[in-house]
C-alpha cells in the first residue's frame, strides 16, 4: 500500500506533530510504502535546509519530499502564517504528482485537514484525517482568531473535510465526543492515543538523577509538578491560586518548561515561594523529572475539553505516578483517572476546590501510593507500540472501505 502523509513539520523539526509523524511513518513503513510531504524545517529544528522548490530525501522509513516553504521563526504568528501558506501553495500541486493509495493528513498547519481533503478529492483517493488538535475551535478558544466571517468559513470547510474523511483518528474519548457534536457519525472515528514506551517505564534507582530530583523538590514537603508546554489551554490562574494558599503546609508547585503563557503565569504567582519555575531538562533526564514529584498536574480550562488532549498523561502513568487533573470531568485525564483510580480531579474554575483536593492528597500518603499503583497498572493499556499498530490497521481498512 502506498501512503501519502501530509504534515508541514517533520524531523529535524522538533514539534510534537513532527515526532508523532515520524513514529507513524516508522510503524507504517514496516509493511507499506510511505511518502511524507512536508515543508522546510522551521520548528526549532536541529538543522536548517537551503531553499529549493522541492527536495526529495530517501530515508530508511520511506521517502520525504520537502517543498520550499518559508522558515520564519514560529514565535511570531504573522510570519508563522506565511510559513503555513507557502507550504500549502506548494504542497497541493506537488501532491498531484505523488502516487498513493490513501491520503493521511495531520494538523500542521492548523488547516491541514482541509488541505488533505482537497488533495484526496483531486486524486480520488480514500482520506484519513488524524486530528492532533481540533481547529478552528482551538484558535477561537485561544483568542488567536476572533469569531467572525473567517472563523465561520474555516468551520464550514473543516466540517466538509470531516465529512470527506473515510476515517477520522482522534486522541481520546473527549475529542471524539466533541466531533460527534459537529454531526460526524461516531462509527467513522477511531481513537489512537499517543501512549508511552511502556517497556521503559520501570526506572532503576541508579537511572534516576538525584540532583534533578533535589532541584525539583526543593525544600517542600509535598511537590506537584507540571512539566511541559505552558500554553493557553491550562487553567493557570485557578491552579496557582489554589496552591498559593498551601505554602504554610509545605506544598509546592513546580513548572518545568516554557511557552506562550510563561510570563503571564509567573506574574500570577507574584513571587510566591511555593510556586517555582524551571527550564526544560535534557531528554535523557525525563525519567528523573517524572520520578521527582509526589503527583503530576494536568490542566485543561473549561471549554477546551476535547479540543486539546495532553499526551503527557501516558508518560506519567508509565512512571507510576498519581495525577491531579485540574480539568472538566469530561476530559480524558479526569474521566479515565476516575475510572482506573490513578487521578483525582478538581474544577478548573474553583481555586478553593483545587486547594482542598491538593490538601487531601498531601495528607494521605496511603491514597497517593495506591493511585501510583493504579497508574502503573493502567500504563500497559496505552503502550505506544500497540497504539501505532492500531494506526496501521486503520489505514489498511480505509483503502478497502
Amino acid at each position: 500500500m502506498r501512503i501519502l502523509l501530509l504534515n508541514m513539520y517533520y524531523p529535524p523539526d522538533t514539534s510534537a506533530t513532527a515526532k508523532m509523524a515520524a513514529a507513524v511513518v516508522e510503524a507504517l513503513a514496516a509493511r507499506h510504502e510511505v511518502t511524507v510531504l512536508c515543508g522546510r524545517p522551521s520548528y526549532d529544528p536541529s538543522e536548517r535546509h537551503p531553499w529549493r522548490l522541492w527536495k526529495t530525501e530517501n530515508g530508511k522509513s520511506g521517502r520525504v519530499v520537502r517543498v520550499g516553504s518559508t522558515t520564519y521563526a514560529r514565535l511570531a504568528m504573522k510570519t508563522r502564517v506565511i510559513n503555513y501558506l507557502t507550504y500549502t501553495a506548494l504542497a497541493i500541486p506537488l501532491s498531484l504528482f505523488l502516487e498513493c493509495d490513501v491520503v493521511l493528513a495531520m494538523t500542521d498547519p492548523p488547516f491541514e485537514g482541509i488541505v488533505g481533503a482537497i488533495v484526496a478529492t483531486l486524486k480520488r483517493k480514500p482520506y484519513v484525517y488524524n486530528i492532533r488538535d481540533l481547529y478552528p475551535d482551538m484558535a477561537i478558544a485561544g483568542e488567536i482568531m476572533p469569531q467572525g466571517w473567517l472563523s465561520r468559513v474555516w468551520e464550514k470547510l473543516d466540517r466538509w473535510a470531516l465529512r470527506r474523511a473515510t476515517r477520522i483518528v482522534v486522541l481520546g474519548e473527549d475529542m471524539r465526543a466533541r466531533i460527534v457534536a459537529k454531526g460526524v457519525p461516531a462509527e467513522r472515528m477511531k481513537i489512537v492515543r499517543d501512549g508511552a514506551e511502556i517497556a521503559n517505564r520501570e526506572f532503576l534507582p541508579g537511572e534516576v538523577d538525584r540532583e534533578v530530583v533535589r532541584t525539583i523538590r526543593g525544600d517542600d514537603r509535598f511537590v506537584l509538578l507540571h512539566a511541559g508546554n505552558l500554553g493557553f489551554y491550562g487553567a493557570w490562574q485557578a491552579l496557582v491560586r489554589g496552591v498559593q494558599s498551601l505554602a504554610s503546609e509545605g506544598v509546592g508547585l513546580v513548572f518545568v518548561g516554557g511557552g506562550a503563557q510563561s510570563e503571564r503565569i509567573q506574574a500570577m504567582a507574584n513571587g510566591a515561594k511555593n510556586v517555582r519555575f524551571l527550564p526544560f531538562f535534557p531528554a535523557s533526564k525525563i525519567p528523573s523529572v517524572l520520578a521527582a514529584p509526589d503527583a503530576h498536574v494536568i490542566t485543561v480550562r473549561r471549554g477546551l475539553e476535547g479540543v486539546v488532549v495532553p499526551s503527557k498523561m501516558y508518560g506519567i502513568l508509565a512512571a507510576g505516578k498519581p495525577i491531579l487533573a485540574v480539568a472538566p470531568a469530561e476530559t480524558d485525564a479526569a474521566s479515565l483517572g476516575a475510572r482506573y483510580g490513578f487521578a483525582v480531579s478538581a474544577d478548573p474554575d474553583k481555586p478553593e476546590e483545587i486547594t482542598e483536593t491538593i490538601r487531601a492528597l498531601a495528607k494521605s500518603p496511603e491514597n497517593l501510593a495506591n493511585m501510583g499503583r493504579h497508574a502503573e497498572a493502567a500504563a500497559p493499556d496505552y503502550d505506544r507500540v500497540n497504539e501505532l499498530q492500531k494506526f496501521v490497521q486503520i489505514l489498511e481498512e480505509a483503502v478497502h472501505a
